[in-house]
Protein backbone atom coordinates (compact mmCIF):
# COMPACT_ATOMS: atom_id res chain seq x y z
CA UNK A 1 0.00 0.00 0.00
CA UNK A 2 1.42 3.66 -0.57
CA UNK A 3 -0.07 6.89 0.08
CA UNK A 4 0.30 9.76 -1.91
CA UNK A 5 -0.82 13.82 -2.07
CA UNK A 6 -2.42 15.72 -4.13
CA UNK A 7 -4.50 19.06 -4.63
CA UNK A 8 -8.37 17.87 -4.23
CA UNK A 9 -9.98 18.50 -7.73
CA UNK A 10 -13.75 16.90 -7.51
CA UNK A 11 -15.32 15.54 -4.89
CA UNK A 12 -16.37 12.25 -4.16
CA UNK A 13 -14.38 8.59 -3.71
CA UNK A 14 -13.33 6.79 -6.56
CA UNK A 15 -12.36 2.62 -6.12
CA UNK A 16 -11.36 0.88 -8.59
CA UNK A 17 -8.42 -0.50 -11.14
CA UNK A 18 -5.68 2.14 -12.74
CA UNK A 19 -5.84 2.75 -16.34
CA UNK A 20 -2.56 4.09 -17.34
CA UNK A 21 -3.20 7.37 -19.96
CA UNK A 22 0.55 7.62 -21.47
CA UNK A 23 1.98 7.80 -24.37
CA UNK A 24 3.39 4.69 -25.20
CA UNK A 25 7.23 4.71 -26.64
CA UNK A 26 6.76 4.45 -30.24
CA UNK A 27 10.41 3.88 -31.31
CA UNK A 28 11.12 1.32 -33.64
CA UNK A 29 14.53 -0.17 -35.03
CA UNK A 30 14.81 0.33 -39.01
CA UNK A 31 15.31 -3.64 -40.68
CA UNK A 32 15.67 -4.98 -43.56
CA UNK A 33 13.23 -8.29 -43.90
CA UNK A 34 13.57 -11.37 -46.46
CA UNK A 35 9.59 -11.62 -46.36
CA UNK A 36 7.93 -8.56 -47.93
CA UNK A 37 5.03 -10.21 -47.67
CA UNK A 38 4.97 -10.92 -44.01
CA UNK A 39 5.64 -7.13 -43.09
CA UNK A 40 2.76 -6.22 -45.61
CA UNK A 41 0.52 -8.37 -43.78
CA UNK A 42 1.79 -7.73 -40.56
CA UNK A 43 0.92 -4.27 -42.02
CA UNK A 44 -2.68 -5.09 -43.04
CA UNK A 45 -3.49 -6.22 -39.25
CA UNK A 46 -2.55 -3.39 -38.26
CA UNK A 47 -4.48 -0.97 -39.94
CA UNK A 48 -7.95 -3.52 -38.74
CA UNK A 49 -7.15 -3.15 -35.12
CA UNK A 50 -6.94 0.77 -35.73
CA UNK A 51 -9.74 0.90 -38.10
CA UNK A 52 -12.18 -1.35 -35.53
CA UNK A 53 -11.08 1.11 -32.71
CA UNK A 54 -11.88 4.09 -34.13
CA UNK A 55 -15.14 3.19 -35.18
CA UNK A 56 -15.64 2.55 -31.38
CA UNK A 57 -14.41 5.99 -30.67
CA UNK A 58 -16.39 7.46 -32.97
CA UNK A 59 -19.64 5.73 -31.92
CA UNK A 60 -18.88 6.72 -28.63
CA UNK A 61 -18.29 10.35 -29.34
CA UNK A 62 -21.33 10.53 -31.32
CA UNK A 63 -23.48 9.12 -28.33
CA UNK A 64 -21.50 11.08 -25.11
CA UNK A 65 -21.20 14.39 -26.94
CA UNK A 66 -23.18 14.96 -30.46
CA UNK A 67 -22.43 14.06 -33.76
CA UNK A 68 -20.05 17.13 -34.61
CA UNK A 69 -17.25 15.93 -32.70
CA UNK A 70 -17.69 12.68 -33.84
CA UNK A 71 -16.63 13.73 -37.37
CA UNK A 72 -13.00 13.93 -36.66
CA UNK A 73 -12.44 10.52 -36.20
CA UNK A 74 -14.36 9.93 -39.89
CA UNK A 75 -11.44 11.70 -41.01
CA UNK A 76 -9.41 9.78 -39.16
CA UNK A 77 -10.85 6.47 -40.87
CA UNK A 78 -10.06 7.90 -44.24
CA UNK A 79 -7.11 8.27 -43.88
CA UNK A 80 -6.53 4.07 -42.93
CA UNK A 81 -8.84 3.93 -45.88
CA UNK A 82 -7.18 6.11 -48.28
CA UNK A 83 -5.12 3.92 -51.06
CA UNK A 84 -2.95 7.05 -51.87
CA UNK A 85 -1.65 6.75 -48.48
CA UNK A 86 -1.62 3.19 -47.52
CA UNK A 87 -0.13 1.97 -51.18
CA UNK A 88 2.95 3.94 -50.89
CA UNK A 89 3.50 2.20 -47.81
CA UNK A 90 3.50 -1.07 -48.88
CA UNK A 91 5.37 0.17 -52.31
CA UNK A 92 8.45 0.91 -50.07
CA UNK A 93 8.15 -2.33 -47.91
CA UNK A 94 8.29 -4.83 -51.24
CA UNK A 95 10.96 -2.16 -52.90
CA UNK A 96 13.35 -1.36 -50.61
CA UNK A 97 12.71 -4.91 -48.10
CA UNK A 98 12.24 -2.41 -44.79
CA UNK A 99 10.24 -3.62 -42.32
CA UNK A 100 6.33 -2.20 -41.63
CA UNK A 101 7.53 0.30 -38.66
CA UNK A 102 10.17 2.11 -40.99
CA UNK A 103 7.81 2.18 -44.07
CA UNK A 104 4.70 3.66 -42.20
CA UNK A 105 6.35 6.32 -40.57
CA UNK A 106 8.42 7.63 -43.56
CA UNK A 107 5.90 7.48 -45.98
CA UNK A 108 4.00 8.90 -43.34
CA UNK A 109 6.43 12.02 -42.28
CA UNK A 110 6.55 12.52 -46.18
CA UNK A 111 2.52 13.43 -46.31
CA UNK A 112 2.49 15.41 -43.29
CA UNK A 113 5.18 17.55 -44.30
CA UNK A 114 3.56 18.09 -47.86
CA UNK A 115 0.34 18.87 -46.19
CA UNK A 116 1.69 21.45 -43.63
CA UNK A 117 4.04 23.08 -46.53
CA UNK A 118 0.34 23.38 -48.70
CA UNK A 119 -0.68 27.32 -48.61
CA UNK A 120 -4.47 25.66 -48.28
CA UNK A 121 -5.97 25.38 -44.51
CA UNK A 122 -8.27 22.30 -44.84
CA UNK A 123 -4.91 20.35 -46.14
CA UNK A 124 -2.54 21.58 -44.01
CA UNK A 125 -5.26 20.16 -41.32
CA UNK A 126 -4.84 17.00 -42.64
CA UNK A 127 -1.30 16.47 -41.46
CA UNK A 128 -2.72 16.18 -37.80
CA UNK A 129 -4.88 13.67 -38.81
CA UNK A 130 -2.50 11.30 -40.36
CA UNK A 131 0.03 12.34 -37.38
CA UNK A 132 -2.93 11.37 -34.69
CA UNK A 133 -3.49 7.75 -37.17
CA UNK A 134 0.36 6.64 -37.56
CA UNK A 135 0.60 6.91 -33.91
CA UNK A 136 -2.27 4.40 -33.32
CA UNK A 137 -1.06 1.91 -36.65
CA UNK A 138 2.50 2.13 -35.39
CA UNK A 139 1.68 1.22 -31.72
CA UNK A 140 -0.27 -1.66 -32.88
CA UNK A 141 3.21 -2.74 -35.36
CA UNK A 142 5.07 -2.66 -32.18
CA UNK A 143 2.73 -4.74 -29.58
CA UNK A 144 2.30 -1.54 -27.05
CA UNK A 145 -1.02 -0.41 -25.94
CA UNK A 146 -2.22 2.97 -26.92
CA UNK A 147 -4.28 4.42 -24.27
CA UNK A 148 -7.90 5.86 -25.30
CA UNK A 149 -9.94 7.43 -22.83
CA UNK A 150 -12.88 7.10 -25.24
CA UNK A 151 -12.40 2.89 -25.62
CA UNK A 152 -12.61 2.69 -21.75
CA UNK A 153 -15.83 -0.18 -20.85
CA UNK A 154 -14.62 -1.11 -17.57
CA UNK A 155 -14.45 0.44 -14.08
CA UNK A 156 -11.35 2.21 -13.81
CA UNK A 157 -9.38 5.72 -12.63
CA UNK A 158 -7.32 6.88 -15.20
CA UNK A 159 -3.61 8.01 -13.93
CA UNK A 160 -2.00 10.41 -16.15
CA UNK A 161 0.61 12.82 -16.37
CA UNK A 162 -2.00 15.54 -17.25
CA UNK A 163 -5.85 15.44 -18.97
CA UNK A 164 -6.77 17.69 -22.17
CA UNK A 165 -9.73 19.67 -22.04
CA UNK A 166 -10.48 17.17 -25.41
CA UNK A 167 -9.17 13.96 -23.18
CA UNK A 168 -11.73 14.91 -20.51
CA UNK A 169 -14.67 14.94 -22.64
CA UNK A 170 -13.97 11.51 -23.89
CA UNK A 171 -14.58 10.33 -20.31
CA UNK A 172 -17.53 8.11 -19.87
CA UNK A 173 -18.70 8.76 -16.27
CA UNK A 174 -20.54 5.00 -16.71
CA UNK A 175 -16.58 3.71 -16.42
CA UNK A 176 -14.50 6.42 -15.47
CA UNK A 177 -14.91 6.42 -11.84
CA UNK A 178 -12.46 8.98 -11.11
CA UNK A 179 -9.07 10.11 -12.09
CA UNK A 180 -5.57 11.67 -10.96
CA UNK A 181 -2.49 13.00 -12.27
CA UNK A 182 0.92 14.41 -11.70
CA UNK A 183 0.31 18.39 -12.36
CA UNK A 184 -2.87 20.40 -12.59
CA UNK A 185 -4.58 22.85 -10.37
CA UNK A 186 -8.57 23.06 -8.86
CA UNK A 187 -8.86 25.46 -11.19
CA UNK A 188 -6.98 23.43 -14.54
CA UNK A 189 -9.73 22.65 -17.00
CA UNK A 190 -9.42 18.65 -16.20
CA UNK A 191 -10.11 19.58 -12.63
CA UNK A 192 -13.22 21.83 -14.07
CA UNK A 193 -14.41 19.17 -16.55
CA UNK A 194 -14.56 16.57 -13.50
CA UNK A 195 -16.65 18.58 -11.37
CA UNK A 196 -19.39 18.66 -14.38
CA UNK A 197 -18.54 15.31 -15.04
CA UNK A 198 -19.32 14.61 -11.60
CA UNK A 199 -16.27 12.22 -10.95
CA UNK A 200 -13.60 12.39 -8.34
CA UNK A 201 -10.37 13.53 -8.97
CA UNK A 202 -7.28 14.62 -7.72
CA UNK A 203 -4.21 16.41 -9.69
CA UNK A 204 -0.86 18.00 -8.98
CA UNK A 205 0.22 14.36 -7.57
CA UNK A 206 3.60 15.16 -8.84
CA UNK A 207 4.10 10.92 -8.94
CA UNK A 208 1.42 9.69 -9.73
CA UNK A 209 2.83 8.08 -13.24
CA UNK A 210 5.68 6.49 -11.59
CA UNK A 211 4.06 5.47 -8.23
CA UNK A 212 0.77 3.66 -9.96
CA UNK A 213 0.91 0.85 -12.25
CA UNK A 214 -1.50 -0.53 -14.79
CA UNK A 215 -4.38 -2.55 -13.21
CA UNK A 216 -3.26 -1.69 -9.43
CA UNK A 217 -6.24 -0.55 -7.26
CA UNK A 218 -6.74 2.86 -6.56
CA UNK A 219 -8.58 4.85 -4.41
CA UNK A 220 -8.85 8.64 -5.10
CA UNK A 221 -10.22 10.93 -2.24
CA UNK A 222 -11.34 13.78 -4.23
CA UNK A 223 -12.57 15.61 -0.85
CA UNK A 224 -9.18 15.22 1.28
CA UNK A 225 -6.90 15.10 -1.88
CA UNK A 226 -5.30 11.96 -1.34
CA UNK A 227 -4.69 8.60 -3.40
CA UNK A 228 -3.96 5.44 -2.19
CA UNK A 229 -2.16 2.40 -4.40
CA UNK A 230 -2.85 -0.96 -3.89
CA UNK A 231 -4.93 -0.34 -0.11
CA UNK A 232 -5.12 -2.64 2.54
CA UNK A 233 -8.05 -4.67 3.34
CA UNK A 234 -8.79 -2.44 6.05
CA UNK A 235 -8.19 0.57 4.69
CA UNK A 236 -10.51 -0.28 1.79
CA UNK A 237 -13.63 -1.03 4.06
CA UNK A 238 -12.57 2.68 5.72
CA UNK A 239 -13.08 3.77 1.91
CA UNK A 240 -15.76 2.09 1.29
CA UNK A 241 -17.92 3.48 4.08
CA UNK A 242 -17.04 6.78 3.51
CA UNK A 243 -18.33 6.65 -0.14
CA UNK A 244 -21.16 5.29 1.08
CA UNK A 245 -21.17 8.53 3.63
CA UNK A 246 -20.85 10.56 0.48
CA UNK A 247 -23.43 9.18 -1.18
CA UNK A 248 -25.76 9.61 2.04
CA UNK A 249 -24.85 13.28 2.32
CA UNK A 250 -25.89 14.36 -1.56
CA UNK A 251 -29.35 12.39 -0.61
CA UNK A 252 -30.02 15.29 2.10
CA UNK A 253 -28.59 18.17 -0.57
CA UNK A 254 -31.29 16.69 -2.94
CA UNK A 255 -33.95 17.78 -0.85
CA UNK A 256 -33.30 21.13 -1.36
CA UNK A 257 -33.17 20.18 -5.61
CA UNK A 258 -36.44 23.11 -6.01
CA UNK A 259 -35.72 25.54 -3.22
CA UNK A 260 -34.70 28.88 -3.88
CA UNK A 261 -31.48 30.15 -2.76
CA UNK A 262 -32.45 32.03 0.61
CA UNK A 263 -30.16 32.92 3.83
CA UNK A 264 -30.88 32.47 7.15
CA UNK A 265 -31.72 36.21 7.30
CA UNK A 266 -34.56 35.75 4.21
CA UNK A 267 -32.28 37.34 1.52
CA UNK A 268 -32.41 35.79 -1.68
CA UNK A 269 -29.09 34.94 -3.94
CA UNK A 270 -28.95 32.80 -7.29
CA UNK A 271 -26.88 30.13 -6.90
CA UNK A 272 -26.16 28.94 -11.47
CA UNK A 273 -23.80 26.29 -12.82
CA UNK A 274 -21.15 26.76 -14.71
CA UNK A 275 -21.14 24.36 -17.98
CA UNK A 276 -19.11 23.21 -20.77
CA UNK A 277 -21.26 21.61 -23.34
CA UNK A 278 -25.35 21.41 -23.99
CA UNK A 279 -25.54 17.80 -22.03
CA UNK A 280 -24.06 19.56 -19.09
CA UNK A 281 -27.54 20.75 -18.91
CA UNK A 282 -28.90 18.05 -17.13
CA UNK A 283 -26.72 18.29 -14.54
CA UNK A 284 -28.05 21.86 -14.13
CA UNK A 285 -31.58 20.95 -13.60
CA UNK A 286 -30.72 17.81 -11.39
CA UNK A 287 -28.94 19.70 -9.34
CA UNK A 288 -31.29 22.48 -8.85
CA UNK A 289 -29.12 25.36 -10.88
CA UNK A 290 -31.08 28.74 -11.35
CA UNK A 291 -29.82 29.07 -14.66
CA UNK A 292 -26.39 29.02 -16.17
CA UNK A 293 -23.72 31.76 -15.02
CA UNK A 294 -21.19 30.88 -17.22
CA UNK A 295 -21.55 28.32 -20.85
CA UNK A 296 -17.93 27.90 -21.64
CA UNK A 297 -18.23 28.25 -25.52
CA UNK A 298 -14.56 27.23 -26.69
CA UNK A 299 -15.81 23.50 -26.27
CA UNK A 300 -17.97 23.09 -29.38
CA UNK A 301 -14.62 24.78 -30.84
CA UNK A 302 -12.21 21.70 -29.46
CA UNK A 303 -11.56 18.71 -30.45
CA UNK A 304 -12.29 19.41 -34.21
CA UNK A 305 -10.44 19.69 -37.32
CA UNK A 306 -12.29 22.89 -38.03
CA UNK A 307 -14.56 26.13 -37.07
CA UNK A 308 -17.82 25.30 -36.10
CA UNK A 309 -20.60 26.96 -38.43
CA UNK A 310 -22.83 29.12 -37.55
CA UNK A 311 -25.57 26.51 -37.91
CA UNK A 312 -23.80 24.23 -35.37
CA UNK A 313 -23.58 26.86 -32.80
CA UNK A 314 -27.08 28.20 -33.29
CA UNK A 315 -28.58 24.50 -32.26
CA UNK A 316 -26.33 24.47 -29.93
CA UNK A 317 -26.98 27.77 -28.25
CA UNK A 318 -30.26 26.88 -28.64
CA UNK A 319 -30.57 23.57 -27.08
CA UNK A 320 -29.11 25.11 -23.48
CA UNK A 321 -31.64 27.74 -23.97
CA UNK A 322 -34.69 25.56 -24.46
CA UNK A 323 -33.26 23.08 -21.72
CA UNK A 324 -33.45 26.40 -19.02
CA UNK A 325 -37.08 27.11 -20.09
CA UNK A 326 -36.47 31.13 -19.58
CA UNK A 327 -34.13 30.78 -16.47
CA UNK A 328 -30.88 32.79 -17.46
CA UNK A 329 -27.90 31.46 -19.34
CA UNK A 330 -24.44 33.64 -19.40
CA UNK A 331 -23.12 32.70 -22.52
CA UNK A 332 -18.98 33.80 -22.51
CA UNK A 333 -17.65 34.22 -26.42
CA UNK A 334 -14.86 32.35 -27.25
CA UNK A 335 -11.95 32.07 -25.19
CA UNK A 336 -9.47 30.38 -26.37
CA UNK A 337 -5.73 30.52 -25.69
CA UNK A 338 -3.70 30.12 -22.76
CA UNK A 339 -4.02 26.25 -21.91
CA UNK A 340 -6.93 26.14 -24.52
CA UNK A 341 -5.51 25.96 -27.96
CA UNK A 342 -6.96 24.78 -31.41
CA UNK A 343 -4.32 22.98 -33.66
CA UNK A 344 -6.37 24.28 -36.96
CA UNK A 345 -6.02 28.04 -35.93
CA UNK A 346 -2.49 28.10 -36.31
CA UNK A 347 -1.59 30.62 -33.51
CA UNK A 348 1.92 31.43 -33.44
CA UNK A 349 3.70 30.07 -29.87
CA UNK A 350 4.17 32.46 -27.33
CA UNK A 351 6.41 32.89 -24.55
CA UNK A 352 3.23 33.72 -22.49
CA UNK A 353 0.34 32.23 -23.65
CA UNK A 354 -1.62 33.40 -20.08
CA UNK A 355 -1.24 37.14 -21.03
CA UNK A 356 -0.91 37.35 -24.72
CA UNK A 357 -2.99 36.45 -27.61
CA UNK A 358 -6.37 35.15 -26.44
CA UNK A 359 -10.10 35.48 -26.11
CA UNK A 360 -11.37 38.92 -26.78
CA UNK A 361 -7.78 39.96 -28.01
CA UNK A 362 -7.96 36.99 -30.83
CA UNK A 363 -11.76 37.46 -31.53
CA UNK A 364 -11.40 41.56 -32.31
CA UNK A 365 -8.85 40.38 -34.62
CA UNK A 366 -10.22 37.23 -36.70
CA UNK A 367 -14.11 39.09 -37.19
CA UNK A 368 -14.51 36.31 -39.45
CA UNK A 369 -14.99 33.91 -36.24
CA UNK A 370 -16.14 36.24 -33.77
CA UNK A 371 -19.25 37.44 -35.85
CA UNK A 372 -19.71 33.94 -36.43
CA UNK A 373 -20.24 33.23 -33.33
CA UNK A 374 -22.53 36.55 -32.58
CA UNK A 375 -24.52 35.48 -35.21
CA UNK A 376 -25.86 32.08 -33.86
CA UNK A 377 -26.08 33.58 -30.41
CA UNK A 378 -28.08 36.24 -31.30
CA UNK A 379 -30.58 34.01 -33.49
CA UNK A 380 -30.79 31.72 -30.40
CA UNK A 381 -31.53 34.54 -28.01
CA UNK A 382 -35.41 33.97 -28.74
CA UNK A 383 -35.33 30.46 -27.73
CA UNK A 384 -34.66 31.68 -23.94
CA UNK A 385 -33.29 34.41 -21.27
CA UNK A 386 -29.85 35.25 -22.86
CA UNK A 387 -27.08 36.85 -21.53
CA UNK A 388 -23.75 37.47 -23.48
CA UNK A 389 -20.36 38.27 -21.85
CA UNK A 390 -17.21 39.09 -23.05
CA UNK A 391 -14.22 37.66 -21.88
CA UNK A 392 -10.09 38.93 -21.00
CA UNK A 393 -11.79 42.42 -21.38
CA UNK A 394 -9.10 45.12 -20.01
CA UNK A 395 -9.74 48.47 -21.59
CA UNK A 396 -13.46 50.11 -22.10
CA UNK A 397 -12.45 50.33 -25.91
CA UNK A 398 -12.37 46.61 -26.14
CA UNK A 399 -15.16 46.31 -24.23
CA UNK A 400 -17.26 48.93 -26.73
CA UNK A 401 -15.73 47.40 -29.75
CA UNK A 402 -17.31 43.75 -29.12
CA UNK A 403 -20.24 45.97 -28.12
CA UNK A 404 -20.02 47.25 -31.44
CA UNK A 405 -19.54 44.05 -33.37
CA UNK A 406 -22.17 42.39 -31.71
CA UNK A 407 -24.87 45.91 -32.61
CA UNK A 408 -23.93 45.34 -36.16
CA UNK A 409 -24.46 41.53 -36.32
CA UNK A 410 -27.81 42.26 -34.47
CA UNK A 411 -29.25 45.07 -37.48
CA UNK A 412 -27.92 43.03 -40.11
CA UNK A 413 -30.27 40.02 -38.77
CA UNK A 414 -32.91 42.24 -38.31
CA UNK A 415 -32.30 43.23 -42.23
CA UNK A 416 -32.42 39.29 -43.26
CA UNK A 417 -35.89 38.77 -41.29
CA UNK A 418 -34.55 36.91 -38.48
CA UNK A 419 -35.98 37.24 -35.36
CA UNK A 420 -34.03 38.63 -32.27
CA UNK A 421 -34.60 39.49 -28.86
CA UNK A 422 -35.04 42.98 -27.68
CA UNK A 423 -33.82 41.60 -23.92
CA UNK A 424 -30.49 40.64 -24.39
CA UNK A 425 -28.27 42.08 -21.14
CA UNK A 426 -24.35 42.13 -22.22
CA UNK A 427 -21.91 42.07 -19.45
CA UNK A 428 -17.71 41.21 -18.93
CA UNK A 429 -15.99 39.50 -17.15
CA UNK A 430 -13.75 40.86 -14.59
CA UNK A 431 -10.86 38.93 -14.70
CA UNK A 432 -7.98 41.04 -15.10
CA UNK A 433 -6.57 43.45 -12.10
CA UNK A 434 -7.11 46.86 -14.43
CA UNK A 435 -10.48 45.84 -14.90
CA UNK A 436 -11.40 45.35 -11.62
CA UNK A 437 -9.53 48.24 -10.28
CA UNK A 438 -11.75 50.51 -12.55
CA UNK A 439 -15.05 48.65 -12.52
CA UNK A 440 -17.07 52.02 -11.72
CA UNK A 441 -15.99 53.35 -15.44
CA UNK A 442 -17.41 49.57 -16.70
CA UNK A 443 -20.35 49.78 -14.83
CA UNK A 444 -21.29 53.00 -16.47
CA UNK A 445 -21.45 50.70 -19.86
CA UNK A 446 -22.16 47.16 -19.00
CA UNK A 447 -25.07 45.44 -17.96
CA UNK A 448 -23.51 43.17 -15.62
CA UNK A 449 -20.04 41.80 -13.97
CA UNK A 450 -18.97 38.09 -13.87
CA UNK A 451 -16.28 37.90 -11.59
CA UNK A 452 -13.65 35.19 -12.98
CA UNK A 453 -11.44 34.61 -9.87
CA UNK A 454 -9.46 31.62 -11.24
CA UNK A 455 -7.62 34.23 -13.64
CA UNK A 456 -8.01 37.54 -11.31
CA UNK A 457 -6.60 35.78 -8.93
CA UNK A 458 -3.14 34.27 -10.95
CA UNK A 459 -2.64 37.32 -12.45
CA UNK A 460 -2.90 39.44 -9.18
CA UNK A 461 -0.35 37.15 -7.33
CA UNK A 462 1.50 36.88 -10.43
CA UNK A 463 1.05 32.50 -10.11
CA UNK A 464 0.51 30.70 -12.90
CA UNK A 465 -2.46 28.65 -11.68
CA UNK A 466 -1.22 25.61 -13.68
CA UNK A 467 2.15 25.42 -11.86
CA UNK A 468 1.96 23.35 -9.02
CA UNK A 469 5.34 24.93 -7.62
CA UNK A 470 3.40 28.32 -6.48
CA UNK A 471 -0.28 26.68 -6.21
CA UNK A 472 0.60 27.95 -2.44
CA UNK A 473 -0.10 31.36 -4.01
CA UNK A 474 -3.46 30.92 -5.32
CA UNK A 475 -4.83 31.98 -2.47
CA UNK A 476 -8.89 33.27 -2.92
CA UNK A 477 -9.25 34.89 0.67
CA UNK A 478 -6.13 37.13 -0.12
CA UNK A 479 -7.35 40.16 1.40
CA UNK A 480 -6.14 42.28 -2.03
CA UNK A 481 -8.47 39.01 -3.66
CA UNK A 482 -11.02 40.78 -1.36
CA UNK A 483 -10.66 43.63 -2.07
CA UNK A 484 -10.82 43.62 -5.92
CA UNK A 485 -14.27 42.03 -5.79
CA UNK A 486 -15.80 44.07 -2.88
CA UNK A 487 -15.23 46.70 -5.70
CA UNK A 488 -16.23 45.11 -8.78
CA UNK A 489 -19.70 44.42 -6.62
CA UNK A 490 -19.69 48.18 -5.22
CA UNK A 491 -19.35 49.42 -8.80
CA UNK A 492 -22.34 47.62 -10.06
CA UNK A 493 -24.57 48.49 -7.28
CA UNK A 494 -23.92 52.14 -7.72
CA UNK A 495 -25.18 52.08 -10.92
CA UNK A 496 -28.31 49.51 -10.40
CA UNK A 497 -26.33 46.59 -12.56
CA UNK A 498 -25.84 43.20 -10.81
CA UNK A 499 -22.71 41.11 -10.09
CA UNK A 500 -21.54 37.41 -9.97
CA UNK A 501 -19.04 35.25 -9.77
CA UNK A 502 -18.15 32.54 -12.16
CA UNK A 503 -14.69 31.27 -11.03
CA UNK A 504 -14.34 28.19 -8.61
CA UNK A 505 -14.12 30.45 -5.75
CA UNK A 506 -17.78 31.31 -5.67
CA UNK A 507 -18.43 27.03 -4.81
CA UNK A 508 -15.56 27.68 -2.12
CA UNK A 509 -17.18 26.71 1.45
CA UNK A 510 -14.96 29.67 3.14
CA UNK A 511 -15.40 32.02 0.40
CA UNK A 512 -19.59 32.06 0.30
CA UNK A 513 -20.17 33.56 3.54
CA UNK A 514 -17.56 36.51 2.65
CA UNK A 515 -19.06 36.84 -0.96
CA UNK A 516 -22.50 36.46 0.71
CA UNK A 517 -21.67 39.53 3.12
CA UNK A 518 -20.02 41.52 0.07
CA UNK A 519 -23.49 41.58 -1.56
CA UNK A 520 -22.48 39.23 -4.44
CA UNK A 521 -25.67 38.65 -6.55
CA UNK A 522 -25.18 35.33 -8.14
CA UNK A 523 -22.57 33.01 -7.61
CA UNK A 524 -22.09 30.32 -10.19
CA UNK A 525 -20.11 27.50 -9.74
CA UNK A 526 -19.86 23.62 -10.94
CA UNK A 527 -23.44 21.79 -11.05
CA UNK A 528 -22.00 19.64 -8.09
CA UNK A 529 -21.33 22.44 -5.58
CA UNK A 530 -24.86 24.28 -6.13
CA UNK A 531 -26.83 21.83 -3.25
CA UNK A 532 -24.16 22.14 -1.06
CA UNK A 533 -24.02 25.50 -1.20
CA UNK A 534 -27.60 26.11 -0.21
CA UNK A 535 -27.16 24.31 2.30
CA UNK A 536 -24.53 26.47 3.73
CA UNK A 537 -26.27 29.99 2.54
CA UNK A 538 -29.72 28.60 4.41
CA UNK A 539 -27.71 28.42 7.51
CA UNK A 540 -25.74 31.53 7.43
CA UNK A 541 -27.01 35.35 7.76
CA UNK A 542 -26.41 37.94 5.32
CA UNK A 543 -26.61 40.70 7.57
CA UNK A 544 -24.04 39.16 10.12
CA UNK A 545 -21.90 38.28 7.51
CA UNK A 546 -21.98 42.03 5.91
CA UNK A 547 -21.19 43.52 9.82
CA UNK A 548 -17.75 41.62 9.19
CA UNK A 549 -16.97 42.94 5.95
CA UNK A 550 -14.41 45.84 6.71
CA UNK A 551 -12.94 44.02 9.12
CA UNK A 552 -12.53 41.12 6.47
CA UNK A 553 -11.43 43.70 3.98
CA UNK A 554 -8.42 45.17 6.40
CA UNK A 555 -6.88 41.95 7.16
CA UNK A 556 -3.18 41.08 6.42
CA UNK A 557 -3.06 37.46 5.26
CA UNK A 558 -5.26 34.46 3.17
CA UNK A 559 -5.06 32.45 6.76
CA UNK A 560 -6.11 35.10 8.97
CA UNK A 561 -9.36 35.68 6.96
CA UNK A 562 -10.00 31.78 6.77
CA UNK A 563 -9.60 31.37 10.56
CA UNK A 564 -11.81 34.14 11.30
CA UNK A 565 -14.70 32.88 8.70
CA UNK A 566 -13.99 29.08 9.86
CA UNK A 567 -14.23 30.69 13.93
CA UNK A 568 -17.75 32.64 13.31
CA UNK A 569 -19.32 30.30 11.25
CA UNK A 570 -18.26 26.88 12.97
CA UNK A 571 -16.76 25.65 10.48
Amino acid sequence: MRKISGIAASSGIAIAKAYVLATPDLSYNKLQVDNPDSEIQRLKEALDISKQELEKIKENARKSLGDEHAEIFSAHLLVLSDPEMIHPIQDKIKTENVNAEAALDETANMFIDMFKAMDNEYMRERAADIQDVTKRVMAHLLGVTFPDPALIDEEVVIIAEDLTPSDTAQLNKQFVKGFTTNIGGRTSHSAIMARSLEIPAVVGTKTIISDASEGDLIIVDGMDGKVIINPSEEELATYRKKQEDFEEQKRIWAELKGEPTVSADDEHVELVANIGTPEDVVGVINNGGEGVGLYRTEFLYMGKSELPTEEEQFQAYKSVLEQMCEKPVVVRTLDIGGDKELSYLKLPEEMNPFLGFRAIRLCLEREDIFRTQLRALLRASTYGNLKIMFPMIATLDEFRQAKALLLEEKANLLNEGVDVSEDIEVGIMVEIPSTAVTARQFAKEVDFFSIGTNDLIQYTMAADRMNERVSYLYQPYHPAILNLVNNVIEAAHAEGKWAGMCGEMAGDSIAIPILLGLGLDEFSMSATSILPARTQIKDLSKGEMASYKEQLLSMSTADEVEAFIRRVTKQ
